[in-house]
Protein backbone atom coordinates (compact mmCIF):
# COMPACT_ATOMS: atom_id res chain seq x y z
CA UNK A 1 0.00 0.00 0.00
CA UNK A 2 2.75 2.31 0.58
CA UNK A 3 4.00 1.69 -2.22
CA UNK A 4 1.43 2.75 -4.53
CA UNK A 5 0.95 5.78 -2.61
CA UNK A 6 4.75 6.77 -2.85
CA UNK A 7 4.17 5.81 -6.55
CA UNK A 8 1.40 8.00 -7.22
CA UNK A 9 3.33 11.01 -5.55
CA UNK A 10 6.35 10.87 -7.43
CA UNK A 11 4.34 10.95 -10.74
CA UNK A 12 2.61 13.93 -9.30
CA UNK A 13 5.79 15.21 -8.33
CA UNK A 14 7.51 14.57 -12.06
CA UNK A 15 4.88 15.03 -14.03
CA UNK A 16 2.47 17.81 -12.04
CA UNK A 17 5.72 20.44 -13.26
CA UNK A 18 5.82 20.06 -16.74
CA UNK A 19 1.94 20.40 -16.68
CA UNK A 20 1.86 23.22 -14.65
CA UNK A 21 4.58 24.67 -16.92
CA UNK A 22 2.96 24.13 -20.29
CA UNK A 23 -0.19 25.42 -19.00
CA UNK A 24 1.51 29.01 -17.83
CA UNK A 25 2.96 29.26 -21.38
CA UNK A 26 0.18 28.10 -23.54
CA UNK A 27 -1.97 31.20 -21.36
CA UNK A 28 0.89 33.54 -21.83
CA UNK A 29 1.23 32.46 -25.85
CA UNK A 30 -2.55 33.22 -26.24
CA UNK A 31 -2.23 36.31 -24.85
CA UNK A 32 0.52 37.12 -27.18
CA UNK A 33 -1.21 35.88 -30.04
CA UNK A 34 -4.51 37.60 -29.56
CA UNK A 35 -2.28 40.99 -29.44
CA UNK A 36 -0.89 39.51 -32.84
CA UNK A 37 -4.46 39.57 -34.23
CA UNK A 38 -5.37 42.73 -33.07
CA UNK A 39 -2.20 44.28 -34.41
CA UNK A 40 -2.23 42.14 -38.08
CA UNK A 41 -6.15 42.98 -38.08
CA UNK A 42 -5.21 47.27 -37.67
CA UNK A 43 -3.20 46.95 -40.12
CA UNK A 44 -4.92 45.32 -42.82
CA UNK A 45 -7.92 47.94 -42.07
CA UNK A 46 -5.57 50.61 -42.71
CA UNK A 47 -4.22 48.99 -45.82
CA UNK A 48 -7.97 48.94 -47.41
CA UNK A 49 -8.83 52.60 -46.35
CA UNK A 50 -5.22 53.78 -48.18
CA UNK A 51 -6.25 51.75 -51.37
CA UNK A 52 -9.53 53.35 -51.08
CA UNK A 53 -8.35 56.72 -51.38
CA UNK A 54 -8.27 58.91 -54.30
Amino acid sequence: MVLKIEYRLNLVGNLGFPIVIAFYLLIRFERKIDRLTEAINKIAITIEREKDKP
